[in-house]
């Protein structure tokens, strides 16, 4: 029997001078209990849709609003977002700025306490609990490490005992551990409490093992809404708007198989009857020759200035040297050190302890700005990289700044090669994320460096944008000598990097080759990484090496059945 918790009813909206509708025409109904994934590219209108449940739109957001919503029987158009916050709990993409108190307890009794309950203390300490977070209630939020901050987050809006709980990007930034972390607790809250939880995801492997419901949106308005298993089926259509299947799925549907396994021990199942040699992946031969050294890290310590007046230490006599023609990963938990580390690589900042050296200067002798023209960092979150009122003006910044020979030329070539063409007169800020992470590669790209560093380059991005970004960096071998990437994205490690630093407690523990990485189970357990679906699912299968990528196991598949086919003949 039909138990609807959200219904939309032709729902159109649009933003404040906008020209268009953002969200067109929608019908939709989720069920009380369910475990919904919203899927779809940048752009799609996922979060403008989500904010309708909590009364966002039209109450914050006072736009052209069409249309009829409504949750746990409430008409969100004629209650408020203070009515609504009682029956919709929201964990938003940027969680960091919900924490409003000093403390994890206070800040989860903040709603129940401005809602007057009486019984605020016990609907925080459960909510502490149910989330296993009780040992943090008090620290202060400061203290709190990136998944320890979604988790008070989100202990924050289940303390209102909501019926809803909405998370924007679950895994957005999170280091791989603490990403499961946030799907487990979210699971059990669906499975024990019978709260309905709806993300918002671009990761199809976490769609995969944790939906029962997946819908898809496109131009502002949703394509289907269907179970997870029959959505995986599409595969097709999923990658025309974005979202490749995982890999396991890939993988079993390209060899033939009418499946859609949700995790990779159900691909391996599947394939059980497939003979496949333990050695039959090849790895390629490496086209990486490392060269002249483009800089280098010599006992580097370094930390902040605590609240409490002393220093925590971020990196610990930490040593490297990077070289030219290397394409390097740097890996680890939050906090491990990794965005540090390339600020220091970048000249931002002078290590307290040790010696940075950039191409053969000491950051120690050089101004960041000077140190900009060899080194160029690229921040986290593109939008601080927007300084002008056009993408073209902040290409053009760094060349015009510094009196370069054929400035708007050197931009006319950097516009092209991130193909920005019809984009060029916008504001950056204005973009969705994968065209501001193109407009921030064109930013360093124009200040031409040795070095280039980047933070995060694909967070956020659907899988579509997350490629182009992964094939950007690859192109730049010929105009970028070294490139460092940190990151959490183990697809992008897997498909692009030479080499891997992996970060624990601010020093390296190891320095290894991506699939090195990955076959060591130890290793990528100690700091909390998840290698790709496709290596758990050769580790699945018993081959060593793993396979980095769907087409190496394909591969692997393919040489073993023309072998079988030679034996028989």
């Amino acid at each position: 029997m039909s138990d609807p918790v959200i219904v939309i009813e032709d729902l159109s909206f649009r933003y404040p001078g906008a020209d268009s509708d953002v969200l067109r025409n929608v019908n939709l109904t989720i069920e009380r209990g369910d475990f919904v994934a919203i899927v779809g590219g940048n752009g799609a209108a996922k979060t403008t849709l989500c904010k309708t449940f909590n009364g966002l739109i039209p109450h914050y957001w006072s736009g052209e609003f069409a249309g009829i919503v409504t949750v746990d029987g409430v008409d969100t158009y004629t209650s408020s977002v203070s009515e609504l916050s009682t029956r919709v709990g929201y964990v938003y993409q940027d969680f960091q700025n919900q924490l409003v108190r000093p403390t994890v307890r206070d800040d989860v009794a903040f709603g129940p306490i401005n809602f007057g309950r009486s019984s605020y203390r016990e609907d925080s300490e459960a909510a502490l609990d149910s989330l296993g977070i009780a040992g943090l209630a008090d620290r202060h939020v400061w203290q709190l490490s990136g998944g320890q901050a979604h988790l008070t987050a989100l202990a924050g809006a289940l303390a209102l005992h909501p019926e809803v709980i909405i998370v924007d990007e679950p895994v957005a930034e999170l280091d791989p551990a603490r990403a499961e972390e946030i799907y487990e607790r979210l699971a059990a809250l669906n499975r024990d409490h019978g709260v309905t939880v709806i993300t918002i995801e671009h990761h199809a492997e976490f769609v995969a093992r944790y939906a029962r419901s997946v819908v898809l949106m496109a131009h502002g308005s949703p394509v289907w809404h269907l179970p997870v298993d029959d959505a995986l089926r599409r595969t097709d259509e999923l990658e025309m708007h974005g979202i490749p299947a995982p890999q396991a799925v890939q993988l079993v549907r390209g060899l033939g198989l009418d499946a859609a396994p949700r995790t990779p021990a159900d691909a391996a199942a599947l394939l059980a009857d497939r003979p496949i040699a333990p050695d039959a992946v090849v790895p390629a031969a490496s086209d990486v020759a490392p060269g002249r050294v483009i800089a280098d890290a010599r006992g580097v310590t370094h930390g902040y200035k605590a609240v409490g007046g002393g220093i925590t230490r971020v990196l610990d006599d930490l040593s490297t040297t990077l070289r030219s023609g290397e394409r390097i990963a740097l890996v680890g938990g939050n906090g491990a050190g990794k965005s540090t580390l390339l600020k220091l690589l970048a000249g931002i900042i002078v290590a307290r302890d040790g010696e940075v050296t950039i191409d053969g200067r000491s950051t120690r002798s050089v101004s960041a700005r000077e140190m900009s023209s060899t080194a160029a960092y690229l921040a986290q979150h593109p939008q601080l990289m927007f300084l002008k009122g056009s993408v073209r003006d902040d290409i053009a910044l760094f060349p015009r700044s510094r009196r370069l020979p054929d400035a708007e030329g050197i931009v006319d070539r950097v516009i092209d090669r991130v193909e920005l063409h019809e984009l060029a007169h916008r504001d950056g800020r204005t973009l969705s994320g994968g065209q501001q992470r193109r407009a921030t590669l064109g930013i360093g790209l124009a200040m031409r460096p040795k070095l280039l560093l980047l933070d995060e380059p694909t967070s956020s991005l659907d899988t579509r944008s997350r490629d182009d970004v992964t094939t950007m960096l690859a192109e730049l071998a010929d105009s970028i000598e070294c490139t460092v990437v940190a990151t959490h994205d183990m697809q992008l490690v897997a498909e692009w990097a030479s080499r891997v630093l992996v970060l624990e407690g601010g020093r390296i523990i190891a320095d290894v080759a991506p699939r090195e990485l990955f076959s060591d189970t130890e290793l990528w357990q100690r700091v909390g990484l998840r290698p790709p679906q496709i290596s758990l699912l050769g580790r699945e299968l018993g081959l060593a090496p793993v396979p980095l990528s769907v087409a190496e196991l394909f591969d692997a598949y393919d040489a073993c059945a023309a072998d079988t086919t030679a034996q028989v003949a």
